[in-house]
């Protein structure tokens, strides 16, 4: 029975890629021999019944957001029944809402967004309302080494050679893996094997005729006499019968499946040593491109200067991607701020300043900074609330070099400033108040090396209206008048680290007329010198660190008398312990202020030194984590200088916290003893996290107070409410007790609600 074949594809359920041809061999059971339907994708050409056509897909056009939004706002409610001496005040409220936003333009500007509101019923603490927009190059910075960390090489414009070789050796790797099932699967060697069979029995009927040919070996050994196997060997029979297999197999059709089998071996192989070479090729170039990726971060991180950096990036051309469009200016730009935004420049001309304006700092090679707004406050004198009239500063800077490096700056500066304070007596304000000022000031850096540098500023001021009152001079022409040196400035800074031994020394000297002025000054009417030295001193392989320091005249606070000359030297101390598993320990022996109201418009700030000695540690024990704290502190000043009712005391306090899963606990003991009444509390509580969103505690507080025979308990309560979407809402109250006018303990009622929310 003849045999016949048939094609069946199978519908439905059972459709795939794989047909079976059916071969019905006489009337044998039929025999199913499979036959692809479809190409295999990344397989090598061969036949099938449909080719399968490459599915279009369209690129995703991801798109970075035009600005993108992180940060918090929150929102505090603080309540005080009475406020804590020498301040008598009840029943006070607080409100403040603060928001902090960063945020990235197109992905690739930083910008920082701050807001803050203070109001309350306080007639201490003054309402403050600011709003700052701020962009500097350390933003910027720590954007690209985020990047940097996170740098896949596919980005440099170099790397575009590393992508296709890796591409080709995923489709390299992909075909020989395909060729090599091909080559090894059954059906292909069952094929291969019976087509050897058919061209080998025919090359044996070829033999057989060339050796009937030839007769019976015997008749020819016995005719000849001579043995056939020399005859072979002589006419090299052996080789022309070797040849004539040869050629017979030459003789194979080219379109034979062994000559095709031979050539897909031959690919196999020749694929298989291109990958070898490519993967080897890899590995080298990945490695060259890992080492730049390296030394990008360390260029980011180590570069000393703004100049270095942009150079440093030129030369390792790194593509759009990766760097902001005029990233050089933008590194050039130290600061930028709009709102309110500090003005901190020199010792002479304009130090701890906040203003309500403009601020720009710009240092390509040369510098330039620009600074001009309303005066919101000084250092130290945001505080207290006082009239006071409206002040202004407009500032530039000029000069060539590097702000961390060499530079020479000229400033120029101007505005209107009180030019005495609250504590001046028996002068009309109108006098004095807001007096237009001016100077100029020349300052240089010379640095050594990343860690020395000095630098020296000499300036000239404006004379105050009362000095120049008898010339009729104008401010203008009082600051070029280089007859008189009353109006003259001198500072000098230095810093240095001895790298042998760690120690780090700093600085500062500065002497100043009677009748100069600055918007960093406070006191004129006499003349100042004022200095200070600071070292720090590693010990045992920066485990101990001790930390002292001397200064004279240095304290700016615009509570001094307009004629305020201090002789005082004032000494600090500090010693810190750091070692692994070891209790952090610090000493520290230093000068204290007090504030002190007299009046609604005359406060007293007092100085005295204070001794304080912490010990606090973090450990596990028995599988529990804890934390214990040990402190202490002593106030070195009188009763007769001080209405603080903690005068020449001691006190100590000690605290230990327990972690325990859902649960933490807290307890405390405190002794504050001085020469009139001593002190003590012992209290607890606990916090209970009852829900991931919800989380309850409380405590309570014994107090002591000798002398009086006053025992008193005192109690407090919290709670946060997370809410998905919302954010986060804390309550907390506290009813304890401070000493009062008489220096008895007083009931002292606390609230406070707060609102966080992190986006």
């Amino acid at each position: 029975m003849p045999a016949h074949a048939q094609l069946n594809v199978f519908k439905g359920a059972a459709v795939n890629d794989t047909g079976h041809l059916i071969l019905r061999l006489g009337c044998k059971a039929p025999f199913f021999v499979p036959v692809e339907l479809y190409g295999k994708r990344d397989s090598i050409p061969a036949p099938v019944v449909r080719k399968r056509m490459p599915v279009k897909v369209m690129p995703d056009q991801h798109r970075a957001p035009w600005i993108t939004i992180h940060g918090n706002i929150s929102y505090d409610l603080f309540y005080q029944s009475n406020v804590d001496t020498p301040y008598v005040e009840h029943d006070i409220y607080q409100h403040t809402v603060q928001t902090v936003l960063d945020l990235t333009v197109k992905n690739r500007y930083p910008l920082h967004l701050a807001f803050s509101t203070q109001m309350g019923n306080s007639n201490l603490f003054r309402n403050i309302t600011g709003i700052n927009l701020q962009y500097t190059n350390r933003d910027l910075k720590q954007m690209l080494l985020a990047r940097a960390r996170e740098w896949d090489s596919r980005k440099l414009k170099q790397l575009q050679e590393l992508d296709k070789l890796r591409s080709a050796i995923a489709n390299a790797g992909a075909n020989l893996a395909s060729l090599r099932a091909w080559l090894s699967s059954q059906v292909q060697l069952q094929r291969l094997i019976e087509e050897r069979e058919r061209n080998f029995y025919g090359i044996a009927d070829s033999v057989k005729q060339i050796a009937g040919g030839l007769g019976n070996v015997d008749q020819w050994r016995n005719k000849l006499r001579v043995d056939p196997n020399q005859i072979a060997d002589k006419w090299k029979l052996k080789s022309k019968i070797d040849q004539a297999k040869d050629s017979l197999k030459k003789k194979l059709p080219e379109n034979s499946f062994e000559n095709y089998y031979r050539k897909k071996q031959q690919e196999a192989d020749s694929l298989s040593g291109q990958l070898a070479a490519a993967e080897t090729k890899y590995r080298a170039l990945n490695a060259k491109y890992g080492q730049k990726a390296a030394s990008l971060v360390d260029a980011i991180t180590h570069s000393k200067t703004n100049q270095e950096l942009v150079s440093a990036l030129d030369q390792m051309n790194l593509p759009d991607s990766m760097l902001p469009k005029g990233y050089k200016t933008l590194l050039s730009v130290r600061s930028f701020g709009i709102g309110r935004t500090m003005v901190n420049y020199s010792e002479l001309t304009a130090k701890d300043i906040s203003i309500t304006g403009v601020q720009l700092e710009y240092n390509p090679s040369f510098y330039l900074a620009v600074a001009s707004g309303a005066v919101d406050y000084r250092f130290r004198n945001y505080i207290v609330k006082e009239n006071r009239s409206r002040q202004y500063l407009n500032l530039i800077r000029a000069g060539i070099g590097m702000k961390e490096g060499n530079n020479v700056i000229l400033t120029y500066y101007t505005g209107k400033k009180d030019l005495y304070n609250m504590n001046t007596q028996g002068a009309d304000p109108a006098t004095y108040a807001g007096q237009h000022i001016m100077g100029i000031a020349l300052e240089g850096q010379w640095r050594l090396n990343r860690s020395t540098f000095i630098t020296a500023e000499m300036a000239k001021s404006s004379m105050p209206h009362y000095a120049r009152a008898s010339s009729h001079e104008s401010p203008f022409n009082s600051m070029l008048n280089f007859s008189s040196r009353d109006n003259e400035a001198y500072a000098l800074k230095f810093n240095t680290v001895v790298e042998k031994t760690h120690t780090n020394v700093s600085g500062m000297f500065k002497q100043m007329g009677r009748d100069f002025q600055s918007f960093s000054l406070y006191t004129t009417g006499s003349k100042q010198t004022a200095w200070n030295i600071r070292i720090d001193q590693p010990f045992f392989k920066r485990q101990l660190t001790i930390s002292a320091a001397i200064r004279k005249n240095d304290y700016v606070t615009y509570m001094m008398p307009a004629n305020y000359h201090s002789n005082t030297v004032f000494k600090s101390l500090q010693a810190t312990w750091r070692k692994k598993y070891w209790p952090v320990i610090t000493v520290g022996y230093q000068p204290s202020s007090q504030l002190m109201k007299l009046s609604d418009d005359h406060f007293v700030e007092n100085l005295f030194y204070t001794l304080t000695g912490t010990a606090s540690h973090y450990y596990s024990l028995h599988g529990i984590k804890m934390n214990s704290v040990v402190s202490y502190s002593q106030f070195y000043n009188r009763q007769t200088d001080s209405n603080f009712v903690y005068f020449n005391s001691k006190n100590l306090m000690a605290s230990q916290t327990l972690f325990l899963g859902r649960f933490t606990l807290n307890g405390q003991l405190s002794a504050a003893v001085n020469q009139e009444y001593g002190l003590y509390g012992a209290g607890g509580d606990v916090s209970w996290k009852v829900l991931d969103w919800l989380e309850l505690g409380g405590g309570m507080k014994y107090n002591r107070q000798t002398v009086y025979g006053l025992s008193l308990l005192g109690y407090s309560g919290h709670s946060k409410f997370r809410i998905p979407w919302i954010g986060e809402i804390g309550l907390y109250a506290d009813k304890g007790f401070i000493p009062g006018a008489n220096k008895k303990l007083v009931t002292n009622n606390t609230g406070r609600v707060t609102y966080t929310r992190t986006f």
